[in-house]
């Protein structure tokens, strides 16, 4: 499929560059861009839904801790 995307032209110069580094186009560059991060993502979603039953921490109560413990 073909799209139309607008890139910050210095954001641009560094995909071409880094895409003719690793021989491969410039489309080819953005589409493993987008997929490594829809994998990060589901890599995210993945451990999230491992540690949904731990038991949640609040930030205050943590700064709470660190106090007692004189590391803050």
């Amino acid at each position: 499929m073909r799209i139309t995307i607008t890139i910050n032209d210095a954001l641009f110069r560094v995909i071409k560059v880094r895409a003719a580094e690793a021989d491969i186009t410039v489309s080819r560059f953005i589409e493993n861009a987008i997929q490594y991060q829809l994998l990060e993502d589901l890599e995210d979603i993945e451990d999230a839904r491992k540690r949904k039953d731990e038991p949640s921490k609040t930030f205050d109560g943590l700064v709470v801790k660190l106090k007692t413990e004189g590391l803050l």
